[in-house]
């Protein structure tokens, strides 16, 4: 082969591979909005249950999917600007799989699909028009705490049949737990108790709240999901644990810290739930016609260990219920 056409076909065939990319459509970005760490959510099990299921619904981040995160670091006032700094970029969708970077998506945009999972009321918060016809730009999973108001009374009153006086410990600047607040306090007139409520909305106040309700006559705690809780689970649990007082909870890690008892939906479930969403998203559905999701499967731990160190004995009944006893 000569010189000349040696470089001819040379040169052709490089540059033919990167004629063919141009061609390419692009890589689908989607954005991920969170209040807290980097750590923090690649540790998550249910963030694991998320990418697994991308993954399994066939996208690969850095191979046929873009995902841009935005983590605020547990300080809910940088927010605004990771938000405004991720529309920039003009994702297919923002995925917001804790309830406090809500507001702040939703207040950046009005036209880029938004999935979020929630354990409040997605009604209540003003986010959707209805379950079943969201409307806008948001859909999502929501756990809908509220409706789990009674179970964990009765809970409760299994562990402490004598119960009488229960302590809701509550985050005020989490609004979605206050529809569970009304339910709880409906759930507890009917089943004979009464119910106080004990603010903590930082977790420097964790141990005043918990004094404070131990000195009310409270004889058991139900703690409210939150953020910020979970993000200090480790101190409220211990701290709850020298009050000696019995303690549900809605996420089974408060249990793995050594909380007594928890009762919520599955996690991981509802954020393969919320993964589905933004696989459909992705291939052209639209948030508006894509029902707002409710979990389906419920999960009961108990840690026995936690409950001889107060004195307890679990009912076999109870035990008998339960997803996983700890020991």
């Amino acid at each position: 082969m000569r010189r000349r056409e040696f470089i001819t076909l040379f040169g052709g065939a490089a540059a033919w591979p990167v004629a063919a990319r141009a061609q390419q459509p692009p890589m689908p970005v989607v954005g991920v909005v969170s209040i807290s760490d980097r750590e923090t959510i690649f540790q998550a099990t249910w963030h694991q249950a998320f990418l697994q299921r991308l993954s399994d619904l066939g996208w690969t981040p850095a191979r046929n999917i873009s995902i841009e995160y935005r983590f605020a670091d547990n300080d809910p006032n940088r927010l605004p600007a990771l938000v405004k700094d991720l529309v920039r970029l003009k994702p297919d969708a923002i995925y917001v799989p804790t309830r406090p970077a809500l507001p702040a998506v939703r207040e950046a945009t009005t036209t880029i699909p938004i999935v979020f999972v929630s354990f409040g009321d997605p009604i209540f918060e003003g986010w959707v028009s209805s379950l079943a016809k969201p409307g806008g730009n948001l859909t999502g999973v929501a756990g809908l705490s509220p409706e789990l108001a009674g179970k964990r009374l009765e809970l409760l009153r299994e562990l402490t049949p004598r119960l009488a006086k229960v302590a809701i410990l509550h985050n005020p600047t989490n609004r979605s737990e206050e529809v569970a607040i009304r339910a709880t306090e409906m759930a507890a007139q009917n089943l004979g108790l009464s119910v106080f409520v004990q603010l903590a909305s930082d977790s420097g106040e964790f141990e005043l709240a918990i004094s404070v309700l131990a000195r009310s006559g409270a004889e058991s705690i139900i703690v409210l999901p939150d953020p910020m809780f979970n993000a200090h689970r480790a101190k409220l649990v211990q701290l709850i644990g020298q009050s000696r007082l019995p303690a549900i909870y809605m996420e089974t890690g408060f249990v793995a810290a050594g909380g007594l008892i928890s009762y919520g939906p599955n996690f991981s479930d509802m954020f393969r739930k919320s993964a589905d969403y933004v696989d459909r998203i992705l291939r052209g559905a639209k948030p508006a016609d894509l029902p707002v999701q409710q979990p389906t499967k419920f999960e009961l731990i108990v840690n026995l260990k936690t409950a001889k160190t107060l004195g307890l004995t679990i009912p076999p009944t109870l035990l008998a219920r339960a997803d996983e006893v700890i020991e």
